[in-house]
């Protein structure tokens, strides 16, 4: 199974993808954290958040390119968190895919759905704001609306949290 969720900055998508993890019941807790620590303060949040999931026997495996390269048990329920950090790596790090940021994230997802029985992707609304950005971070942005559809696409399941209410978009079986 394969699930989706989506929302704004601060939306409560996370806790949610956390709670979909918990409730499907025993097998391995993989959290692939995707956010890169930059300074003190980036260091010091993963740390909070890795000892938080420890609480729910998760391991973390951090993951911040090449997605498609990790090797995970069969009988994982695993959880991407987040998309849209994986999709910014590929796009600005000296390792990432650059241009063929798409390919390569949709690749990993592939992967993942290979290996394991259960796949929670988090990802963040984007294009709702209104805003026009300077090119670059439209480059990102367009890459990340065309990962999520595609992402959207595949997705068994496929759930936009609003303020903390998840609002099914797609349910198993439409």
């Amino acid at each position: 199974m394969f699930e989706l969720i989506t929302g704004g900055s601060g939306s409560g998508k996370s806790a949610y993808a956390e709670n979909r993890v918990l409730s499907v019941g025993a097998g391995r807790r993989i959290y692939i954290a995707t956010m890169l620590p930059y300074g003190e303060d980036g260091r010091q949040r993963v740390e909070r958040h890795r000892k938080l999931r420890e609480k729910k026997q998760f391991e973390t495996i951090e993951c911040y390119t090449n997605l498609k390269s990790l090797s995970l048990p069969s009988d994982g329920i695993v959880l991407l968190e987040c998309m849209s950090n994986l999709v910014a790596n590929e796009v600005f790090e000296l390792d990432g895919a650059g241009e063929r940021t798409i390919e390569e994230a949709m690749r990993g997802i592939e992967a993942l759905r290979r290996q394991a029985r259960h796949l929670f992707v988090v990802t963040n609304e984007v294009f709702s704001d209104g805003v026009a950005y300077d090119a670059e971070t439209m480059r990102y942005l367009s890459f990340l609306g065309a990962v999520n559809q595609k992402m959207a696409e595949q997705a068994d399941v496929v759930t936009e949290v609003v303020y903390g209410i998840p609002v099914s978009v797609r349910q198993a079986g439409d």
